[in-house]
């Protein structure tokens, strides 16, 4: 597990972007942390990364925000207004982690059981005005993933 300190938005964005840079081939980023922890201000800095000029906004009442950038489909969840984890199927969420997509999911939590395995655990504390990040590797893609971010 790697922990790396944010000091503000601008280098949570920053991170986000140095995070895109190593993300290739289809890849599932779980993201957790309590309300007003910089979830979305870190999926913003990965999807502005991959090309998305757009405004990026938390999809917390359509639950997915789907992107096309550069011919590749990024899919962008936010679980938090989930009632029962079973409401995935009802939006058929397995044919969003198909080949060659990028999904990033805010509050993996309130899936449970019911997403497919993820490549990359990115936990965030809150810590004064700054933010903690621990992220680890659930799969071979994660570990190359994370040993990319290490070198950057």
């Amino acid at each position: 597990m790697r922990t790396v300190r944010i000091e503000n938005e601008e280098a949570m964005v920053m991170f986000g972007a140095a995070l895109a840079a190593c993300l290739t081939g289809q890849t599932s980023v779980h993201i957790a942390g309590p309300l007003g922890a910089g979830k979305t201000t870190l999926c913003r800095g990965i999807i502005r990364a991959m090309g998305h000029q757009g405004a990026v906004k938390s999809p917390t009442f359509t639950l997915v925000e789907p992107y096309e950038i550069n011919g590749r489909h990024v899919f962008h969840f936010d679980l938090y207004r989930l009632n029962d984890p079973r409401e995935l199927e009802y939006i058929g969420v397995d044919e969003y982690f198909g080949e060659e997509s990028f999904c990033l999911v805010e509050w993996p939590e309130r899936a449970a059981g019911q997403l497919p395995p993820q490549d990359v655990d990115i936990q965030i504390d809150i810590v004064g005005q700054m933010r903690d990040l621990h992220i680890s590797a659930n799969s071979l893609h994660g570990e190359r993933i994370c040993q990319q971010l290490e070198q950057d």
